[in-house]
């Protein structure tokens, strides 16, 4: 039996030990519900990472699967398997508040995002919607209307953002597979700060249908776990081309999953020098290091790259960011400015009234950047570097110190991870760090609709035992003050 089904607080399981233990009879996909809906009431308290709790959903979907199972049908490989999506994802009867207190007047959504919807169908079950920065304009996690998202591996540091609740569940054991979003780092930088594995797909390969967006021309969905074989399991899920959505590729799904146990070896790795390894802190760089090295044992030739252009597709995506997201929400500023978060409203205030010429060379430069990249792509097949320039900082932080230097934080936790995004690049992300440690990842960068290829790089690494979503420490179950302010 598993310890999730008798132990609600005991070890943290894998999505794949659960689908198996549940097609196999040995645990029913409804003690699995229970179990995780009694963590989540345990720790959410405290953690902060939940908004919407979908106890009663969890159980039908879970009773369902069981029916299904006694009857002899057919259930997808993540039968019984917790998920829950950050709360920009549609969840039929939830408004879809995007972090925002404004969007809690909106009806509840008639229908699940598409996404959700091919979850469910591979036999995951709905624990809850996740806790986010507002409208996903956030590295920090820190939301002033719902409060922040605690780190599970020090409750006073920050989760990251705008994912924020989706890194905080998944590491915290609450929902071994989550949903998330990433517009310039929103799924990196959580998984780096929290120490789970992310995939941020190619732009296009997931269906954003049924989603509120953030930048049309830069949101991409994709999922949060604990390995890299759930990140597959869960990706391969939610493959396939959707008409709902204009940028969603009609390419037939390419699956991740079987091609995990090929190798790298013979693989070329770029590991950039120059700007970028300029922005990371010693333990970043030391913890990208750490991985490039592992590639190495299991045959991938390293290679210095550097990847010149990054610090100014970084520049563009910041000005298509601002500019995009200001027209989107210019109805919402006139009329309600009041209830944004001050800091976020000012950030879109600020796009609102950028000069039409800079975002024109703007988008010149995001091309510019991106044949770069793919020039590189033809000298290496992948790259390694670090996802977030430092370990979590403390909540309500401001600023951050890298190398003697003081930066803006909130710009800052995403400085690695922004470049990729304005580009559409696949990039997983993988925990490199010791027990005990402070969690940090390292961003595997592959080439357009090769999440493949980065998925097996990042399996070798947990192979060897260098990538790992660590337990976190035994967490308070009283709330810390402040927490929800």
């Amino acid at each position: 039996m598993l310890d999730l089904a008798t132990d609600p607080l005991g070890p943290v399981i894998s999505a794949g030990d659960i689908a198996r233990a549940v097609l196999d009879g040995r645990v029913s996909a409804r003690a699995v519900a229970e179990a995780t809906l009694a963590r989540i009431a345990q720790l959410n308290p405290m953690l902060n990472a939940f908004t919407d709790i979908t106890a009663d959903r969890a159980l039908r979907e879970a009773d369902a699967i069981d029916s299904a199972l006694a009857r002899g049908t057919v259930v997808g490989p993540l039968a019984g398997v917790p998920v829950a999506v950050k709360n920009l994802v549609d969840v039929a009867g939830l408004p879809t508040r995007a972090g925002s207190r404004i969007n809690r007047d909106l009806p509840p959504a008639t229908t699940d995002a598409t996404l959700l919807r091919r979850l469910n169908r591979a036999g995951a079950v709905l624990v809850g919607a996740l806790n986010m920065g507002e409208f996903a304009y956030d590295f920090t996690g820190e939301n002033a209307h719902d409060g922040p998202c605690r780190n599970p591996h020090d409750p006073g540091r920050m989760s990251g953002g705008s994912s924020s609740g989706c890194g905080v569940a998944t590491a915290a054991g609450l929902a071994p597979i989550s949903l998330g979003s990433d517009t310039n780092g929103s799924l990196r930088v959580p998984a780096s700060l929290c120490g789970v594995f992310s995939l941020k797909p190619t732009y296009g390969r997931l269906s954003r249908a049924g989603t509120f967006p953030f930048v049309d021309s830069l949101d991409h969905l994709g999922p949060f776990a604990r390995s890299a074989r759930d990140l597959a399991l869960a990706y391969d899920a939610m493959q396939g081309p959707d008409p709902a959505d204009h940028a969603c590729a009609g390419d037939a799904p390419e699956p991740a999953l079987p091609d995990l146990a090929r190798g790298i070896a013979g693989l070329r790795i770029g590991c950039p020098t120059g700007w970028i390894a300029r922005q990371a802190g010693g333990e970043a760089r030391a913890a990208s290091d750490r991985a490039a090295a592992g590639m190495a044992d299991a045959g991938a030739v390293l290679r210095d790259i550097d990847l010149d252009g990054a610090e100014a597709g970084r520049a563009a995506a910041y000005l298509i960011t601002n500019s995009e997201s200001a027209a989107f929400h210019l109805d919402r500023l006139r009329s309600r400015s009041n209830e944004f978060d001050p800091d976020t409203r000012d950030r879109f205030l600020a796009g609102a009234l950028l000069p039409a010429a800079w975002i024109a060379r703007a988008q010149r430069v995001r091309r510019w950047w991106l044949d770069q990249a793919l020039a590189v792509f033809r000298d290496v097949d992948l790259l390694v570097l670090p996802a977030t320039p430092c370990p979590a900082p403390v909540l309500g932080a401001r600023t951050l110190t890298l190398d003697g230097t003081d930066l803006p934080l909130r710009p800052s936790l995403g400085i690695l991870a922004q470049p990729f995004s304005c580009i559409g690049l696949p990039v997983v992300t993988v925990p490199v760090f010791a027990p005990g440690s402070l969690p940090l990842g390292v961003q595997i960068v592959a080439p357009p609709w090769c999440e493949a290829r980065a998925l097996q790089a990042a399996s070798v690494l947990c192979d060897a035992g260098l990538a790992a979503a660590h337990p976190p420490p035994p967490t308070p179950t009283v709330p810390s003050p402040g927490n929800g302010g």
